[in-house]
């Protein structure tokens, strides 16, 4: 029994130690970025006109991406939470970043997935946001 404590012991402080070096990628949808890097507005729903409208798409990764290339792909999302594709854009990056923005005009409403990606196919990140007329 003791043996199984130290076990479980070792594990959780291993745990709580990795866990103090990794940090979460975010996605943000917001009304701009400032010049650190974070997001002004941030929010998970915004209203558009029927014209359509912009937003910022902030990345921030906690980590140097070590990518040339982020690729974003935008899927809209129907009732049924099944994806269709919307959009890809680029943007081209140095590997040192950790953090990236892209703006992105909508033209409808509806709930919108967006995926994250280096050069390598490799998800950074993910997030959804609602868009209203």
């Amino acid at each position: 029994m003791k043996s199984f404590r130290r076990i479980l012991s070792a594990a959780f402080f291993s745990l709580i130690i990795l866990g103090s070096f990794t940090e979460a990628q975010t996605v943000y949808f917001c009304e701009g970025v400032d010049d650190d890097g974070y997001a002004i507005g941030s929010s998970s729903n915004f209203t558009i006109g029927r014209d359509g409208g912009y937003l910022y798409i902030l990345t921030r990764l906690g980590y140097a991406c070590d990518t040339y290339e982020i690729v974003i792909d935008i899927f809209k999302v129907d009732r049924r939470g099944n994806e269709d594709f919307y959009n890809t854009y680029y943007i081209d990056t140095s590997p040192d970043w950790y953090w990236f923005w892209k703006k992105v005009t909508f033209y409808d409403r509806g709930t919108y997935r967006v995926y994250i990606y280096d050069e390598y196919s490799q998800r950074l990140a993910s997030g959804e946001v609602d868009i209203n007329f």
